[in-house]
């Protein structure tokens, strides 16, 4: 299934009915009167997050989106019925915006949130609502009222425990090989990875995440260079990041500056962040300049980097536990937060 992160569709929700203008003609009946039944409410559209999607690809195909309009009320006071509701299902992590793709509806995080996008219109009102002391026949109904309608986007940022991070080429696919069953693509050559991708790390009982392989940033990404700005969104979603360097490029320290460069421009409380840096394919060089490419890569970035080899297997599952442990650490502090909110609250 090809992955697509933003689309755009139109919503529309369902008229109401019409009422009805009838009377009331019986045989042996006398002073029958007005009869008629109120239209039926139109329906509406709803945005829901749901399980088992990763992607917007639907929607590229399927932009128009339309609930039922409601029944035209009849005579003996009979309402029409209701339009059935349309429900958009939409993965989770997904920003639904304005036109304008600026203004912020809502952001679905969790599994079942559910947002209206457009009211379905109220049925009108049958010719029995206007029978009055002196009008006793009256021959009005109103029509239903129209359903909202509009244009949204929407934006996908998959929500992930952590994320990879480097520049085109940094062994990011191939470590994901490693640490997951996810299959990436791997080859020689850059950019070979055009779509973010999900995979499960499983390190023991009590001990999963959720890993993403974003595709690889390049100097100006944060300005739309390269495959653009777009990626950088997932990465807001990551609680820990790991920044993975090629050690057999002639500047890992320039390497790991751009990097962090992208993140602040394009959102300055990405850089804060917790993050692990690692050089990669330490195979590929003899010891002594792994040694010097580690020294260059701590003076840049300020402490020590790991070092991985993801083709060897070398460090992948200390990598690997470091991430955990972040994410261990994040959790206490949200569950210690949540109960200093609740004591606070306490009368």
């Amino acid at each position: 299934m090809k992955f697509l992160d933003q689309t755009k569709i139109y919503v529309k929700a369902g008229d109401g009915g019409r009422g009805s203008s009838s009377f009331r003609r019986e045989a042996y009946v006398e002073f029958g009167g007005p009869d008629g039944g109120d239209g039926g409410r139109g329906g509406h559209v709803y945005a829901e997050a749901v399980e088992g999607l990763n992607t917007l690809i639907d929607y590229r195909y399927q932009q128009h989106h339309k609930a039922e309009r409601g029944g035209h009320g009849m005579g003996k006071q009979r309402h029409g019925r209701g339009g059935e509701d349309r429900i958009v299902k939409l993965p989770v992590g997904t920003q639904i915006f304005e036109e304008d793709q600026e203004t912020l509806i809502a952001d679905l995080t969790e599994v079942g949130q559910r947002v209206l996008l457009a009211r379905g219109g109220n049925g009108g009102w049958g010719n029995l609502h206007f029978k009055t002391s002196t009008n006793r026949a009256p021959r009005r109904a109103n029509p239903g009222e129209e359903g909202e309608e509009r244009t949204v986007w929407l934006r996908l940022k998959l929500i992930a425990d952590a994320g990879l991070l480097g520049l085109p080429n940094a062994g990011k696919s191939t470590f994901m090989r490693a640490a997951t069953a996810a299959k990436p693509k791997v080859a020689d050559y850059p950019f070979t990875t055009l779509h973010p991708g999900l995979g499960v790390v499983d390190l023991g009982p009590g001990t999963r995440f959720v890993l993403a392989d974003i595709p690889g940033l390049i100097e100006g990404a944060a300005e739309g260079a390269g495959l653009g700005h777009r990626f950088l969104g997932h990465v807001e979603r990551c609680k820990v990041l790991l920044h993975l360097i090629d050690c057999t490029q002639d500047d890992p320290g320039d390497a790991w500056r751009t990097i962090r460069k992208e993140l602040e421009d394009y959102q300055p409380e990405m850089a804060n962040k917790p993050e692990i840096v690692a050089l990669t394919k330490i195979d590929a060089l003899t010891e002594e300049l792994v040694d010097a490419q580690a020294a260059e890569l701590e003076a840049a970035c300020g402490h020590k980097p790991m070092r991985l080899s993801s083709v060897a297997r070398t460090n992948v599952r200390e990598a690997l536990m470091a991430l955990a442990r972040h994410l261990g650490d994040l959790r206490i502090a949200e569950i210690e937060a949540s109960e200093e909110e609740e004591e606070d609250w306490r009368p």
